[in-house]
């Protein structure tokens, strides 16, 4: 199985410390960032992935290389231009076409069972399968419902007719989703645009269609790593001994 790691942000809100380093190389806890998503990878056994580079990529390059030291094989997806979520991942549709996929943020921190993941993934038949966990902070993300069976009835203004959830909390998505290649075949074509999200443009299209969108509820531990704040909050939560994660 192959995956794909989200790297090619400018980081705004860690500003100025991305003025000179790219997002996924900054620390937290005592290694680069992207180091924690690729770690999770390999606990999993997957060590195929390609990264989308744009803001200072070459340093990124320059410190994972071939992945080797790792224990990883990896590539690289170069962007002229920041291609959004849905643009970066047609562009790497040749390294990943020909399997379902995992595709993950470079900038999160999660300890989530992908056997677990991927079984469901697997017996819902899903086009998609988002890795989502409740948070009272989710409509200000963008939050979504899912129905009793784990079947996305609400991603964020679009919902399914005649379906709707049991389910009180607000999810919110993790930034870990496991994808088959039919994903491609919503999403515009590269003569009509380069750039677009897949949370803004191909999902809703796609539960619109009928596509068998679901939702893994993960309550374990997660922490987004898009500021400085929160990378305090994760450092502290290891120094503590409040979360142990096991593929470190």
């Amino acid at each position: 199985m192959k995956a794909m790691v989200f790297a090619a942000g400018e980081g705004q809100r860690l500003r100025p410390i991305t003025e000179k380093t790219p997002k996924s190389l900054v620390p937290v806890a005592g290694r680069p960032m992207i180091e924690y998503p690729l770690l999770w990878l390999r606990h999993h056994g997957i060590r195929e992935i390609i990264i989308n580079l744009h803001h200072l990529g070459e340093q990124v390059e320059s410190y994972l290389a071939d992945g080797a030291r790792l224990g990883l094989k990896i590539c690289y997806s170069k962007e002229a231009e920041l291609l959004d979520t849905g643009g970066g991942l047609l562009k790497a549709r040749p390294f990943l076409e020909d399997a379902a996929f995992i595709v993950i943020n470079t900038d999160v921190l999660i300890d989530v069972p992908l056997a677990e993941v991927l079984a469901f993934h697997r017996r819902n038949e899903a086009s998609a399968t988002l890795v989502l966990r409740p948070d009272p902070r989710a409509d200000q993300y963008g939050s979504m419902d899912i129905a009793d069976d784990g079947r996305i009835c609400r991603f964020l203004d679009t919902k399914i007719p005649d379906m709707t959830s049991s389910r009180a909390a607000k999810l919110m998505f993790t930034g870990v989703q496991v994808l088959e290649p039919s994903i491609f075949d919503h999403m515009p074509s590269a003569a009509d645009t380069d750039k677009f999200s897949t949370t803004k443009h191909v999902y809703p299209r796609m539960l619109r269609q009928g596509e068998r969108l679901f939702g893994y509820r993960f309550d374990g531990f997660w922490q987004d790593l898009g500021t400085i704040e929160r990378i305090k909050e994760a450092e502290q939560s290891m120094a503590k001994g409040r979360v142990s994660l096991r593929y470190i």
